[in-house]
């Protein structure tokens, strides 16, 4: 491992970042991977404790912190403070589920930024999250609450946006970055009255390796979960290569540095809050 492998970001240290699904969670053998650089093991040990520790000889080896939220397994390297709370996951009558945990050979930000651009859509995602010629995107309101970037009134046609539709609609979505490794869509789907919110959770397992888990908190009570798991998953595959071919890697945080457009005011706010942060791991300034 070279020294560029291990971050060396305090504010992403003191991160909390998900590892995998509890229910597809490693028994007590455990399974090995990295976070941020530095090899570690997780699993669920002895009365269904989940645990994960480092697996150098450096002086500070041993336990990490974990928490079970939001269905996954997080823990952390350094001391942070709580996590980001989806109240949605606690009515009874949604779907929260994991739809896809994979791998992608780049940064953890140029991940984030992918799920937060809706100008892709109707390239990348044509025939399902958009389709030519409706590629406009209208104006929308971007603004930082509380440490965390939302925009509003985010407006597309997309000719199947979720698993259950079955006609094309005008979707509106909410986009949320409350964690330099995580972000957030709150989409309205046909036929009901609540938002889905559908999250891109990234382990950044080196500087331009990265699992992302898809998290999903649905109200469909048409779909099976395998069918929501297979539409998301869809949708991943489509973005992967998209995601290993661009060049660099890590994500370029000057605004000029790749050409900006209207669609892409929240990856403008999300390239400004890392570069507020300070963070420099899987980016380039």
């Amino acid at each position: 491992m070279t020294m560029s492998d291990e971050c060396r970001d305090r504010v992403l240290i003191d991160q909390w970042y998900p590892l995998a699904a509890l229910d597809e969670c490693p028994g007590p053998t455990g399974r090995t991977t990295r976070l941020l650089g530095v090899p570690i093991e997780y699993g669920i040990g002895p009365s269904d404790q989940p645990f994960a520790r480092r697996t150098t000889d450096a002086p500070d080896h041993g336990e990490l912190a974990v928490r079970s939220d939001l269905g996954y397994l997080w823990t952390t390297l350094g001391e942070p403070d709580g996590l980001f709370a989806v109240p949605e996951a606690e009515e009874t009558d949604r779907r929260v589920f994991n739809a896809a945990s994979i791998g992608v050979h780049t940064s953890a930000p140029r991940a984030v930024d992918n799920f937060i651009d809706m100008g892709h859509l109707p390239f990348v995602h044509a025939g399902e999250l958009g389709e030519q010629p409706h590629t406009e995107i209208a104006d929308y309101d971007v603004d930082v609450v509380d440490g965390e970037i939302w925009a509003h009134r985010c407006r597309i046609y997309q000719p199947r946006p979720a698993a259950a539709s079955d006609r094309g609609d005008l979707v509106e979505y909410d986009f949320r970055v409350p964690h330099p490794m995580c972000a957030l869509l709150y989409k309205t789907t046909p036929g009901q009255q609540r938002l889905d919110v559908l999250g891109l959770f990234a382990h950044p397992v080196r500087e331009v390796h990265v699992r992302v888990h898809l998290f999903n908190c649905v109200v469909d009570d048409t779909s099976t979960v395998a069918e929501i798991r297979g539409f998301q998953q869809s949708v991943l595959a489509q973005d992967k290569p998209i995601l290993e071919n661009q060049r660099p890697k890590r994500l370029p945080l000057s605004p000029l540095a790749e050409t900006p457009v209207r669609s892409d005011k929240t990856g403008i706010a999300y390239r400004r809050y890392l570069t507020d942060l300070g963070v420099t791991y899987g980016v380039v300034a």
